[in-house]
C-alpha cells in the first residue's frame, strides 16, 4: 500500500490561482461555469453509484462549496476541506445564503485529515483537484486512509493526449474563454491508467470509468463512454 506524506501536497501558486477567483465561485456565468455545468452531473454520477442520504462524505478541494452542497442536498453529513483560504469564506458564507446544515469547512489537506480522522468517511469525493498538487500518487493515498471499509472514493481529472491538450488547454482557455489562462498545466493532466496504478497501489478496488464530454451547442456536459479529456472514477475500499 503506497504510504502518504504528511506534509502538506499543496502548490502555493494554485492557492494564489484560486483565492484570487475566489470571490466568483458562485457565479454561474463567470470563470467557473464550466464547474456549474460539471456539477450535475458530477452530482448524479456519485448518487447513482453510492447510497448519499444519511452517510458522512468528505469533498477534497471543495473550493466555494458547490458539490460540497450538492452532497448535503442529499442528506450527507459533509466536510470540505481546502487549502485555499478565500474559496472556503466563499463557501462558508454561501451556505449561510443557501440554510444547509451538516456541512463543516476546513482549511486542511487530505493528508492532514487522514491523521485525525483516517476511517470516518463513507464516501470521499476529489473532483478536479488531482491535476492541481505536486504528487497525485499521496493523494489517491490519502482519500484510501479516510475511507471506511467497503466506502466508495469517487475522482475525477482531466486525461493527457494531444485531444486533451487542444480542448482543455487551447480550446477552454484561448478560444473559448470558458476558463482563465493558465488554468491547467498539460504535464499535469493524468492518464487513466496512471490513476488506476496509483489506486492500486493503496489498496483501492476498480469500480468504473466514464467520460464527462461537452457539448458546445447546449453549453452542457453529459457522462459518455470518452475518458479522452474529463473522466471519473469510482474506486471502494476493502471491506
Amino acid at each position: 500500500m503506497t504510504m502518504i506524506n504528511a506534509g502538506d501536497n499543496v502548490d502555493p501558486l494554485e492557492v494564489r490561482k484560486f483565492d484570487k477567483l475566489a470571490s466568483r465561485w458562485w457565479d454561474p456565468e463567470g470563470e467557473f461555469k464550466p464547474l456549474h455545468r460539471l456539477n450535475p452531473v458530477r452530482i448524479g454520477y456519485v448518487a447513482e453509484r453510492a447510497v448519499i442520504a444519511g452517510s458522512r462524505c468528505l469533498d477534497i478541494g471543495c473550493g466555494g462549496g458547490l458539490l460540497t452542497e450538492g452532497l448535503a442536498q442529499l442528506g450527507a453529513d459533509v466536510t470540505g476541506i481546502d487549502m485555499a483560504g478565500g474559496p472556503l469564506t466563499v463557501a462558508r458564507m454561501h451556505q449561510e445564503i443557501s440554510g444547509l446544515e451538516g456541512i463543516r469547512y476546513l482549511e486542511s489537506s487530505a493528508e492532514q485529515l487522514a491523521l485525525d480522522e483516517a476511517g470516518l468517511y463513507d464516501t470521499v469525493t476529489c473532483m478536479e483537484v488531482l491535476e492541481h498538487v505536486p504528487d497525485p500518487a499521496s493523494l489517491v493515498a490519502a482519500c484510501r486512509q479516510l475511507v471506511k471499509p467497503g466506502g466508495n472514493i469517487f475522482l475525477s481529472t482531466i486525461n493527457r493526449n494531444p485531444k486533451s491538450f487542444l480542448m482543455a488547454i487551447v480550446g477552454a482557455e484561448y478560444v473559448l474563454g470558458m476558463l482563465p489562462r493558465s488554468t491547467h498545466e498539460y504535464a499535469r493532466f493524468i492518464k487513466p491508467s496512471e490513476l488506476r496504478r496509483w489506486s492500486l497501489q493503496a489498496g483501492l478496488h476498480f469500480r468504473h470509468l466514464c467520460g464527462m464530454t461537452y457539448s458546445p451547442f447546449s453549453g452542457d456536459f453529459a457522462l459518455s463512454d470518452d475518458v479522452d479529456v474529463n473522466y471519473l472514477m469510482h474506486l471502494s475500499a476493502p471491506e
